[in-house]
């Protein structure tokens, strides 16, 4: 009677953890763990739109770029973590380097993303792009001076460049488009120029810069173009009076075209609910996504041919970008550092 009870406690206790293990697999096959280093409130709506169309709970653990990536390094076999979202492919390639992502083969996003936007490996896709162009003082510069990144550098400009920190990894990835598109010689040359020409030391950030343009400090500087369409469609009047002195121009058309770089993302080498994560990136390839991406945070979409519905972004027009793969901007980085402290370039 005693080993009949046993035998029935044992077969329950079984049936208990069974059914718990059953439960928790179901659990998590609805939860999605995200770590991103993009601090929009816009995006929230697509995460929210996410979770509404699929079912899956996204719980987003919000950082810094480095502390992010040391945080997975550290947490190692045993993170959480499903999918990395950043901005600027370089820490995207870092990742890569660090042995953090894995690569993902997805026919909706080989064929939505465009190759130069992608890792080859599929280790991490590009689904929004920021061109890095010139603002000028309307009153103070004729903008057929500065047609091209390289008239920056030219003796006419002394004394009117101004610029955020050199070793700021938005003109690192710069400096490395110039590597490769004018040769490390040619890109030596232009950062000796760029240091000759600057109206002050650098700082601040993007937005600082169209500011000091606007007031004349500088007469030039080089910005992400996503800094100055939030102040053409800012609700304070003061913002969208600065981004009125303040003209953009798309540099190289006639040669390489301008520099872009990505906000992207993968999935994590050790993420726990791999196929929700393949499904978030492919969702943020899907046309509503990349709309909010446009229309959310003045971004333009990785994937072609996508309606904007923002009339600040489509003022902008049209241009020619360069085509190299964004992953060389990663690869690029040490030599261009290297490069800017050549020059005496903080």
């Amino acid at each position: 009677m005693i080993r009949a009870l046993r035998k029935y406690i044992g077969l329950t206790a079984a049936l208990l953890l069974t059914l718990g293990l059953s439960l928790l697999v179901h659990s998590q096959d609805k939860i999605l763990n995200l770590y991103t280093s993009r601090h929009y409130q816009t995006d929230e709506a697509l995460y929210s739109n996410f979770t509404k169309l699929t079912g899956i709970k996204i719980n987003r653990i919000e950082g810094e770029e480095d502390a992010l990536l040391e945080r997975l390094k550290n947490e190692g076999p045993n993170s959480p973590a499903d999918v990395l979202i950043t901005v600027d492919v370089a820490r995207l390639w870092r990742a890569q380097q660090m042995n953090l992502l894995q690569p993902v083969k997805s026919a909706l996003l080989e064929t939505r993303i465009p190759s130069n936007l992608r890792e080859p490996g599929g280790h991490w896709y590009g689904f929004s792009k920021r061109a890095r162009v010139i603002a000028y003082n309307k009153q103070l510069v004729n903008p057929a001076e500065v047609q091209n990144y390289e008239d920056l550098a030219q003796p006419k400009m002394q004394g009117k460049v101004c610029t955020r920190s050199l070793s700021h990894v938005y003109n690192l990835s710069l400096m490395s488009a110039l590597i490769d598109n004018l040769g490390e010689e040619k890109a030596q040359q232009w950062a000796r120029g760029i240091k000759t020409n600057l109206a002050r030391d650098p700082k601040g950030g993007d937005t600082d810069q169209i500011r000091s343009v606007a007031a004349g400090e500088c007469h030039v500087a080089i910005i992400n173009t996503y800094y100055y369409v939030r102040l053409l469609n800012s609700k304070k009047p003061d913002d969208r009076a600065v981004a009125q002195k303040v003209g953009a121009i798309f540099p190289n058309q006639k040669s390489f075209g301008t520099h872009i770089n990505i906000s992207g993302g993968g999935v994590l080498r050790h993420a726990p609910n791999r196929e929700n994560a393949i499904r978030f990136l492919e969702y943020l390839a899907s046309d509503e996504a990349q709309s909010y991406f446009a229309n959310g945070n003045n971004e333009w979409p990785a994937v072609p041919r996508i309606k904007l519905n923002n009339p600040a972004l489509a003022s902008l027009g049209a241009f020619r970008e360069d085509k190299l793969n964004v992953g060389m901007l990663g690869h690029n980085q040490p030599l261009a550092q290297r490069v800017f402290n050549m020059a005496g370039l903080k």
